[in-house]
């Protein structure tokens, strides 16, 4: 599994950031929730997700 940080308010224009890999889902479901009550909020451009190995990361392109 994957931690990746997206932009919480769907924008096309911010890629997805790589913050975690390699983790179980048990502790990255820890890690995802930590980081979104500490570091999220319905102001906040980031929001953390915990998704599969083969998930593809979003990349703008101009």
């Amino acid at each position: 599994m994957k931690i990746i940080c997206v932009d919480n308010f769907d924008r096309d224009t911010h890629d997805d950031k790589l913050v975690c890999e390699s983790i179980d889902k048990y502790y990255g479901e820890v890690v995802v929730n930590s980081l979104n009550d500490k570091l999220s909020g319905e102001h906040s451009d980031s929001y953390f997700k915990l998704v599969e190995d083969d998930y593809k990361l979003y990349k703008y392109e101009w």
